[in-house]
């Protein structure tokens, strides 16, 4: 018996394994490498003692919420907030008095809207968790234009409990404010 010559296999025997080789390594690696360019954050419950943030569409302090309002503004006018926006409480390492702190007895933190104009009361929105993006509710009433803020309460409260207060501006969608 003669020995088979690679053209006797097919034309594309001698590169079908390193070919494969390569093809598994790629696999192997493009997880690994997803992985350490985007970290994921799973949400950590709220409890006592813990420093905190509150944010509003990724800002901790000076944020926007792009309001929808109709016609031309008018002073006092309000509307309902664009769709997509959010609120989230982050977890931080105590490095600032100003970070707000759960105390001894929170289990849950309420982002409380306030506004100018007491015409309408927001209900909170609640947080069991850190790290949760929660939506701005879009039938919540704010100001087209103006400046408010989003308090972070952390519930129930105790003597030791500090909020977390995070500016914000109201801005139509039309005028950009």
């Amino acid at each position: 018996m003669t020995p088979a010559t690679p053209r006797q296999h097919g034309r594309h025997s001698r590169y079908r394994y390193p070919a494969l080789a390569a093809l598994a390594l790629a696999a192997a690696l493009a997880p690994s490498a997803a992985f350490a360019t985007t970290p994921v954050q799973d949400p950590l419950p709220i409890g006592p003692n813990q420093s905190f943030v509150g944010v509003v569409n990724g800002k901790a302090a000076n944020a926007v919420i792009t309001m929808v309002c109709p016609g031309p503004i008018t002073p006092g006018e309000t509307g309902h907030p664009l769709a997509g926006q959010y609120v989230e409480v982050e977890t931080v390492v105590p490095v600032a008095a100003a970070d707000g702190f759960t105390g001894s007895s929170a289990t849950h933190i309420d982002a409380n809207f306030a506004t100018p104009s007491a015409a309408s009361v927001n209900p909170p929105v609640v947080f069991t968790s850190y790290f949760v993006k929660e939506a701005i509710p879009t039938t919540d009433v704010f100001p087209c234009s103006g400046s408010g803020a989003v308090t972070f309460v952390p519930l129930p409260t105790s003597t030791t409990a500090r909020s977390f207060t995070v500016s914000v501006a109201f801005a139509d969608v039309a005028t950009g404010g």
